[in-house]
């Protein structure tokens, strides 16, 4: 292993030493103070060529060999961001032609720090070879020898155990890797981590931002040292003349205290800087509501909806005081979808994207008319990516399809991929869609993807080019969004991969996760609070659907946003119990924007045998709500928690807001010990708390 360099960091008055690997002696520089200088932080790393917190190789050679040889120039740029700081770094090579370009961006008041790598050949012939790309290559020191813990969450893999919180604790040596499955970036592994040394009271959050193949390794060092390697998974290729790349970003925010500190913190960064704004303020929570959702079978989903049944269904919704912020139409309006007498449904007519003219004879325009009339946005599922052989985008646009081997008979044999990495094909589509929900008033636009690209980049890659058509598809998919979101300013980009599976650093920032699992389709309340519980520790916004009514379903599916599908046309339901369920929601729902504390640990909550709890807190006032199921074969009636972010000697008054029933504990007395009581299985609990 190489001599380290190493930097110390004051955060929080508490020391950490960040030591980044070079081939240089090791040198530690002293930066004290209450809080973290991030600009003096980031000219420190990225001042010369050897010690940079990143790598790569170069025909083979690490980059710690040579790039303290190289050019280094820095420019100070200004980002949107007028509390944030960021300067581009560039290491340029006369004699390979080759250019390595490092944006940097600090939130000083935050203690964030985040980068991207980009490389660029400024050579008339080919560059050598880039491989082993690693965006962040680093080795954290903490003051204080212990044990060392990664605090992460379970991918998305359809399951009751998505986003499951997890706890890694170290053994000198030991290593864990991490790397999604299939091209999206959150299939079955989860970008974002908490690094702690409980012993030094101190810890970094980590978070990735590639909506491919990512990798991430962390790996124990002596007694208080933790390497982290994060980058691009498959990469090794040549640039042509002139020719640039952009790998994957990575951010580290730093800080102190306990766990669930660092992940408030984040939250709280991501609330104020990270998400989207409209009109100036971040895309928060919204409720959402479809059309009767699943159609009968044989068509499933929406592939027998016509425009008379969606206006009248907004009428119904309006009739009944159930109008949502966004009237959300899914899959199966487009052309080909209804046709269930030759076995066609929505999923096998994807690549016909024009609107079905029998059922909608006057475009969409109508049923978006009718949502804003009832004073909701309208929004429309697409899934441009995947394009079923024989649709109107295979015929019409072949020379954008991608294809590659897949097994004989298999669904996936009838599947493209749409090659949004071919520029001309991404300026092509920029326009269609955004002329497409322009002419047809559509607000919200919702982006799925039920195909796994990586197969496909793979296959079509450039010989000696490994990586290539992944990089080129990625870097496009955040242009057509960008594109998007600047055509449309106050749009709203919902983020769907068969459920959550594309949540990263670089969707977060311009999309929001309205339905983070297709697990929905199970029809398990249980499952659905796993996935709140889990997905709280890292972020603050997300949701799902809720079918039935009642508390325990509906507090089961209790998030940041939410998606009622109510068949408010059918017999035995009951219009005021649904007002209710919308009633309390609004009450409460800010709540979930707020500082989050699970109360009842990370080991496996899955069983339908156990207690789930947590707490929403917020801070400024002093308020919050606890949440908790007793699950159908929980055998116990009670569950012991300790509330947390209270004044130990402040008064709290807690009210059951089921029974009305109100008692007063101090803060100490709810830290120490509160037991939850629930007399009966499937039932749960929901209780806000004032200071008095």
């Amino acid at each position: 292993m190489p001599n380290p360099f190493s930097i110390r960091l004051s955060v929080l008055v508490l020391l950490l030493v960040l030591q980044f690997e070079s081939a240089e002696a090791k040198a530690v520089i002293a930066m004290k103070g209450d809080r973290v200088e991030i600009s003096s932080w980031i000219d420190a790393r990225f001042s010369r060529g050897s010690g940079v917190p990143f790598s790569f190789r170069l025909d083979g050679v690490p980059s710690s060999e040579f790039l303290g040889s190289w050019k280094r120039v820095c420019r100070i740029t200004v980002p949107d961001d007028s509390s944030a700081l960021s300067r581009t770094y560039t290491w340029s090579d006369e004699s390979s032609g080759l250019a390595v370009i490092c944006e940097v961006t600090g939130y000083p008041q935050s203690d964030v720090v985040e980068w991207v790598l980009r490389f660029r050949n400024l050579s008339g012939g080919n560059s050598g070879r880039i491989s082993e790309v690693k965006v962040a290559d680093l080795r954290m020191d903490y003051p204080v020898a212990g044990p060392l813990s990664l605090h992460y969450a379970e991918g998305n893999k359809i399951s009751r155990a998505d986003y499951a919180p997890r706890t890694k604790v170290f053994d000198t040596g030991e290593k864990l890797h991490f790397e999604p499955s299939g091209g999206r970036s959150s299939s079955e592994a989860f970008p974002f981590y908490n690094i702690e040394s409980k012993a030094s009271g101190q810890g970094v959050m980590m978070a990735i931002g590639w909506t491919g193949t990512w990798f991430s390794d962390f790996r124990q060092v002596g007694q208080k040292s933790l390497c982290v390697e994060a980058g691009m998974a498959n990469i090794d290729l040549y640039l042509k003349p002139g020719e640039e790349i952009r790998v994957p970003s990575v951010a580290f925010l730093f800080w102190s205290g306990t766990q669930m500190d660092g992940h408030n913190r984040f939250r709280r960064f991501l609330l104020e800087h990270r998400y989207r704004k409209v009109e100036g303020e971040p895309v928060r929570h919204y409720l959402s509501s479809g059309f009767n959702y699943r159609d009968p079978q044989p068509f499933g989903e929406y592939s027998c909806i016509t425009s008379e049944w969606a206006v009248a269904m907004i009428n119904r919704y309006r009739q009944f005081g159930l109008v949502p912020d966004v009237f959300w139409l899914d899959a199966g309006w487009h052309t080909g979808a209804s046709d269930y007498q030759e076995g066609k449904n929505w999923a096998s007519t994807t690549g016909n994207w024009t609107v079905d003219r029998e059922r909608f004879p006057d475009g969409m325009k109508p049923v978006s008319d009718a949502a804003h009339a009832a004073g909701a946005k309208f929004m429309l599922w697409f899934e441009p990516e995947r394009v079923v052989k024989g649709t109107q985008w295979a015929v019409e646009h072949k020379e954008w399809m991608l294809d590659c081997p897949q097994p004989a008979g298999s669904e996936e044999a009838d599947w493209l991929l749409f090659d949004l990495g071919n520029d001309e094909a991404c300026d092509w589509l920029c326009k269609y869609y955004g002329d497409f929900l322009e002419e047809n008033g559509v607000d919200w636009y919702r982006q799925d993807c039920n195909i796994k690209p990586a197969p496909y980049w793979a296959h079509n890659d450039e010989p000696g080019r490994k990586g290539i058509k992944e990089i080129r598809h990625i870097e496009n998919l955040y242009r057509f969004w960008d594109y998007l979101l600047d055509r449309f300013p106050e749009m709203v980009i919902d983020n769907c991969a068969s459920g959550g599976k594309r949540l990263d650093w670089e969707t977060i920032s311009r999309s929001v996760p309205l339905w983070r699992s297709d697990y929905y389709h199970h029809d398990d309340p249980d499952g659905y609070q796993c996935h709140t519980y889990g997905l709280n520790y890292f972020l603050p916004i997300h949701g799902t659907g809720i079918l039935l009514p009642d508390k325990y379903s509906f507090r089961s599916s209790l998030s940041s946003t939410l998606i009622y599908n109510w068949k408010i046309t059918e017999k035995g339901v009951s219009v005021l119990e649904m007002q209710e369920r919308l009633a309390e929601y609004r009450s409460i729902s800010d709540y979930y924007l707020e500082d989050y504390y699970p109360l009842t640990g990370d080991g496996d909550l899955t069983g339908h045998d156990v207690w789930l709890a947590y707490q929403m807190h917020r801070p400024s006032d002093g308020t919050g709500i606890v949440v908790a199921f007793r699950r159908e074969e929980s055998a116990v009636d009670n569950c012991p928690v300790r509330l947390q972010g209270l004044s130990p000697d402040k008064s709290y008054e807690l009210t059951d807001s089921d029974t009305g029933v109100s008692v007063v504990k101090t803060g100490r007395e709810l830290s120490e010990g509160f037991r939850l009581v629930l007399d009966s299985p499937k039932s749960s609990l929901l209780i806000k708390y004032k200071v008095l």
